[in-house]
């Protein structure tokens, strides 16, 4: 740790990328709080009164800071509402894809056999939904007002969650896959197995704790991948649904008045490449500090 930490510590990027991070969850956690304190009205309010004459947005201001949008919504307000949202799909997603991925791809490279065959080739399966296709086809389905499955499955955040941890628990399964199908064959294992140890005790015991390393680098890329997937299904429609705030939304509304009111998409097109930037050079920052056969001591 003692190692990681100094290693992590001389990539100045990273450091300020990850500090962008907290602040980011802070914002995010506290939104509400920000608001208030900003004197800011909620991202759902309406105002007419904010449009000008012929009922357009208006730009930044001192009483609107990003503006407000064709509805007379605040923009800064709706930014902060759609960062919590986008944070929370992707932290949600990415966590059960790592589970599912993790549990399978060690069952898969330890037991290998007929675990492994069956394990890989819905893995196979699974890789061959377009992930966008598969979110708008659920959506387009589960349209109506009782859903699906009794109304379990509606558009919505919660319907972008599924889609994204359904398809993304694939790629860390084969990634858990071949790390363990090489740990497997290590010494250390060799020995646990020859004290006695149970396969539960190796795998849990043995393996896992050498698939931390990995598993933490590709969840810090995975992160931001999933945020913009978020946005993305968001901007075609299917995503979360209105009036909750997303990035990706407050884009596709931005669209068809760009040329009029800039600032309505700039605002969260920079909030969403500056997160993403942030967490991919988090993501280089920790395989570095993490890599065993880095030349840096």
């Amino acid at each position: 740790m003692q190692l990681f930490m100094r290693r992590f510590r001389e990539d100045r990027v990273a450091v300020a990328a990850a500090a962008f991070i907290v602040v980011l969850i802070a914002v995010a956690i506290f939104s509400p709080l920000i608001r208030s304190l900003a004197g800011a009205p909620d991202p759902n309010l309406q105002n007419p009164n904010a449009l000008d004459v012929f009922g357009t947005p208006t730009g930044p201001s001192s009483a609107h800071w990003f503006g407000v949008d064709e509805l007379g919504r605040d923009v800064f307000s709706r930014v902060l509402a759609g960062a919590s949202v986008s944070l929370q799909v992707a932290f949600i997603a990415t966590g059960i894809a790592l589970v599912v991925g993790t549990s399978l791809g060690m069952i898969a490279g330890y037991y290998r056999g007929w675990a492994d065959t069956v394990i890989s080739r819905a893995v196979d399966v699974l890789l061959a939904f377009p992930i966008l296709l598969l979110a708008l086809g659920l959506a387009a389905a589960c349209s109506g007002i009782d859903g699906c499955l009794g109304g379990l499955i509606q558009p919505g955040k919660w319907l972008v969650i599924f889609v994204i941890a359904f398809v993304n628990w694939t790629y860390v399964a084969r990634l858990v896959r071949g790390q363990t199908l090489s740990l497997r064959e290590k010494e250390f294992v060799e020995a646990a197995r020859a004290m006695g140890s149970s396969d539960r005790r190796i795998v849990f015991s043995e393996i896992l704790p050498n698939l931390v390393a990995p598993i933490i680098v590709y969840a810090t890329l995975l992160i931001p991948t999933n945020i913009l997937f978020e946005a993305a299904l968001s901007f075609l429609g299917v995503g979360v649904q209105p009036p909750q705030a997303s990035w990706g939304q407050m884009i596709a509304d931005a669209t068809s008045i760009f040329g009029s009111a800039p600032w309505f998409m700039l605002a969260p097109g920079i909030a969403l490449v500056m997160t993403v930037l942030a967490f991919n050079l988090v993501g280089d920052g920790l395989q570095d500090a993490l890599n065993p056969r880095s030349a840096r001591s």
